[in-house]
């Protein structure tokens, strides 16, 4: 048994591939495959199949999907290779020997390739790890959002072995063959530089010179005219080799480099460091090839124990490709960007042949920014200027600096820069200089006027987390305690100053244990304490950022220290803040500029655990009143998504004492009401979780149970514990209303979920709490819910009176809506019974309730049920005019459930092609998900 990923999506077994199926099927195989043997979320999965509009039943489409898997795995004989689709929770996981995957063996061939001492074996492996390659990796799947971004990767892995394989024919003098080899590739892929660039040295090494510059001005012009850009550093570096008649097979670049200027040796030839270069224009290399190189080098040492950061090295490398690049690293304090600068800097010696500059700017330091000329005096005197020749302004020095840069390959470090008008005084003038700005705020005016090219820093994965630990306190004290490892990582909240921080504790402690300082630092009231030593710590780094804040930015992060959720939008802090939601944006803003927030989707923020932390002790003593504005403002808000989604669909309760609400957003149609809810859901529950935990029983079961169309929607989609909760908070409050109408939608859930006796035990209990409090339009509900078990359960005739019961109570209210909900009921009842006559009374009069346009789901019901109870009657072409209309209004109304009913109702009564046809695709489309 073989899976495979690069090429289509398959399952090779002895007797031959597996039927997969549709592409979601292959999706949902490739997405667990590419984490394989670990738990993949079903909202994972969910993104994958779908991106961010899943439809209502996605979470039912994937467990078809994997239910047809699993059969065809079983079928295949899959567990005697070791390989099983299993169900954890609210995920899956695909246990599967990595043997089994194709790229998990490319990837192992590669690493082997990658240890080879001899070039002939470096190629043998190399072309082995391609041969399994049988097209453009995921093929067959929807290949959007995370896929998309797999098979993005996975691409430039094999791009990137073609170019390894190239390299390994060239070290063996076979440069025929490595241009062979690149030529397919940089046609494929045109507009890939290094591609272009090795195939442009492999021709002129084969002694093709001519055709190797015909490929560079061929590249050179598609760039201009498809990108606007000039050739990169390596494109440009192959063409300068061949102008100047560099060396060919047998000679080795001057330097110890190639023509690409990548350290063959490994070795740093910035050996001069300290010396300086005479002022004025630089002789070119190929005029004067004797000459050694002096760069000047003001950069600090590297760091030590830097670990991880692949994408973004990478992602600095491409955004200082281009002409007279400024790169910009920004993230939060202590997130490691003067780090990853210094890195990236001193792994790239050899593109910068006339040194590395560096200045820090202290942009947030207590100690105030150095004068900009006494940088500008430093750079010069480092470039050669004789100290009398330095000028005393500002800007003649700027001048006198750009010039003396025009012509020379040069790095220019801007560490910890506060605005962007001190990094433009110090930009250099050449189009062949990189410069890199390191900055806690974002600095958009700099991308405006310069240009820069952001590279934002975020946290780090876990696993570089405790690498770091590791550079630290050693390996073996990791290994000793692994889990503890992960977990100081993931309470450091990966941020790369907080886990220095916990390695210097634990360095200087070597009887402590890792598990014993995860404890402590668990403890969210002590943890900032634990996270600061001497003069160093996550408390100090934070405090620097926010003492340059305006007052109402800091107010509202105080407050956002304060919120129960994990996400927040500007009506929720306006709440928070007692603001306008104009107000709260703009200080949003402030915040994400000095990346004290991060904005995940338009208009969608979170807050990291430490900066929570820190926030939440501006202000500890707005902490209660901050939970009851919020917990006030989303019961508003649910209130009003609740009205616009299903109008008229809930009575409004009494409102808890002291109800305050603030910021209160209006939805445009059922459709934003229902995102909201859906989007919300996680933070609804924390908040309602914070409001029991304070006491707040009036305000958690309201805010779970103002969620009921959502539940509703999405019946089966674990609701259960929540309302559970809400339960003991009405109990708690001893608030019959609230118990009963809890007891109504929790019984209900539990039914849909196959807990039947459960659900009678609730559902037989409220229709008399909810008599008590004198909810008549609850104990209507609680009679509805309760007759559906009651049928499921074989007892027609008490099911048949309680719906009847029901109706009267809604009628009595004149609620139009309970009585169209308990009609439809009745008349389902009543043609279980065998009352058809009955049934299609109860129909008729439901259906004159509800407007044409409204509520097409219980519509398309009703006309279900009407053309049953026609067929019923022997009225056989009503019947199947009713049922027609019925599907057509499931069909336009996305119900596909509701469609599928009607038409398998019309299929037992006729043969028409177009029903059969219409079953077919709703039927697709309830199991595809669209």
């Amino acid at each position: 048994m073989e899976f495979r990923l690069l090429g289509t999506v398959s399952v090779d077994t002895r007797t031959g591939p597996l039927p997969l199926g549709p592409a979601k099927r292959r999706s949902l195989l490739a997405a667990l495959l590419l984490s394989a043997n670990t738990p993949v979320p079903v909202a994972r999965l969910t993104d994958s199949l779908w991106g961010e509009e899943p439809p209502p039943r996605a979470r039912g489409v994937i467990q078809g999907h994997v239910s047809r898997l699993r059969a065809l795995l079983t079928g295949a004989e899959a567990q005697a290779y070791g390989v099983e689709l299993v169900t954890l929770g609210d995920a899956y996981v695909l246990r599967v020997p990595e043997t089994l995957l194709d790229y998990q063996r490319f990837e192992e061939l590669l690493m082997l390739a990658r240890q080879q001492r001899s070039a002939a074996d470096t190629v043998r492996m190399l072309d082995d790890a391609l041969s399994l390659w049988q097209g453009p990796a995921l093929g067959g799947t929807f290949t959007e959002g995370p896929l998309q971004a797999a098979a993005h990767t996975l691409e430039e892995s094999r791009l990137a072995t073609v170019e390894e394989l190239a390299r390994a024919y060239a070290d063996l003098g076979e440069h025929h063959r490595a241009a062979s080899v690149l030529r397919a590739e940089a046609v494929a892929h045109p507009m890939r530089e290094s591609l272009a660039a090795a195939l442009i040295l492999a021709l002129y090494r084969a002694g093709r010179q001519s055709e190797a510059l015909d490929w560079f001005h061929r590249t050179r012009r598609l760039l201009a005219d498809e990108l606007g850009i000039d050739p990169g550093h390596e494109l440009a570096d192959a063409y300068a080799l061949i102008l100047r008649g560099g060396p060919r097979p047998g000679a080795a670049p001057a330097g110890g480099t190639d023509a690409a200027g990548a350290s063959r040796a490994g070795t740093d030839p910035a050996e001069g460091a300290g010396t300086t270069a005479p002022p004025g224009p630089r002789v070119p290399a190929a005029h004067n090839p004797s000459a050694a190189p002096h760069p000047t080098d003001l950069l600090p040492r590297a760091p030590r124990g830097f670990h991880g950061r692949n994408a973004e090295l990478a992602a600095l490398t491409r955004a200082a490709a281009g002409e007279a690049p400024v790169c910009l690293v920004t993230g939060p304090a202590g997130v490691g960007k003067t780090s990853l600068a210094l890195q990236w800097a001193h792994h790239n010696p050899a593109a910068f042949p006339d040194g590395r500059l560096f200045a820090d700017l202290r942009g947030f330091s207590e100690t105030g920014e150095p004068a900009l000329i006494d940088v500008l005096r430093e750079f010069l005197l480092a470039l050669g200027v004789a100290p009398r020749r330095v000028p005393e302004s500002v800007s003649a020095a700027a001048a006198l600096f750009r010039s003396l840069t025009d012509r020379r390959r040069l790095l220019v470090v801007l560490d910890n820069a506060r605005d962007s008008a001190t990094v433009r005084a110090l930009l250099p003038g050449g189009t062949d200089c990189v410069t890199l700005v390191t900055s806690r705020n974002r600095l958009e005016g700099l991308i405006a006027s310069d240009a820069a090219r952001p590279v934002p820093l975020g946290i780090l994965e876990p696993q570089d987390g405790t690498a770091l630990l590791a550079g630290v306190l050693g390996e073996e004290r990791i290994l000793a305690e692994p889990v503890a490892a992960r977990r100081l990582a993931e309470l450091c909240g990966g941020l790369p100053l907080a886990l220095r921080v916990t390695a210097a504790r634990l360095a200087g402690r070597p009887q402590w244990t890792l598990a014993g300082l995860a404890d402590e630092l668990a403890d969210e009231r002590g943890r900032l304490t634990f996270l600061d030593v001497d003069d160093t710590g996550v408390s100090a780094a934070l405090r620097l950022t926010v003492q340059q804040l305006p007052a109402d930015a800091v107010r509202q992060l105080a407050r956002l220290g304060h919120h129960p959720g994990g996400h927040f939008d500007p009506y929720t802090c306006a709440a928070l803040a007692g603001t306008d939601p104009a107000a709260a944006a703009a200080a949003l803003e402030r915040l994400g500029s000095a990346h004290l927030v991060t904005e995940t989707a338009p208009g969608r923020w979170v807050l990291h655990d430490l900066v929570r932390l820190y926030a939440r002790g501006l202000d500890p003593a707005s902490g209660a009143e901050a939970l009851v504005d919020v917990l006030d403002h989303y019961i508003a808000t649910a209130l009003a998504a609740a009205d616009t989604a299903e109008p008229g669909g809930e009575p409004c309760f009494v409102l808890p004492e002291g109800y305050r609400p603030a910021a209160v957003r209006d939805f445009a149609d059922r459709a934003a009401a229902m995102h909201w809810l859906a989007t919300e859901r996680d933070d609804l529950a924390r908040a309602a979780v914070a409001a029991r935990g304070a006491g707040l029983h009036d305000r958690a079961w309201r805010i779970i149970l103002l969620q009921w169309p959502q539940v509703v929607w999405r019946v089966r989609d674990s609701w259960a514990p929540l309302l559970e909760l809400a339960l003991d908070s009405a109990r708690a409050k001893q608030d019959l209303y609230a118990e009963s109408r809890v007891l109504n939608l929790l019984g209900w859930v539990l039914t849909e979920e196959g807990r039947t006796a459960e659900a009678l035990t609730l559902l037989e209990r409220s229709p008399g709490l909810a008599q008590q409090a004198g909810d008549r339009l609850g104990e209507a509900t609680a009679l509805i819910n309760l007759a559906v078990v009651q049928a499921g359960q074989g007892e027609l005739d008490r099911a048949l009176e309680g719906c009847g019961r029901a109706v009267v109570l809604a009628r009595e209210e004149e609620d139009r809506h309970t009585e169209m909900l308990a009609l439809q009921h009745l008349a389902r009842l009543q043609l279980s019974a065998h009352r058809p006559g009955d049934a299609l009374g109860s129909a008729r009069t439901a259906l004159a309730l509800g407007p044409e346009h409204e509520e097409a789901a219980r519509r398309s019901l009703l006309l279900a049920v009407s053309g049953e109870a026609r067929l019923a009657l022997g009225e056989e072409d009503e019947g199947i005019l009713l049922l027609d209309r019925a599907a057509e209004e499931a069909e336009r109304a996305g119900y596909d459930e509701g469609a599928v009913r009607a038409l398998e109702v019309l299929l037992r009564v006729s043969a028409r092609a177009e029903y059969r046809t219409r079953h077919a695709l709703a039927l697709r489309r309830l199991t595809d998900g669209g």
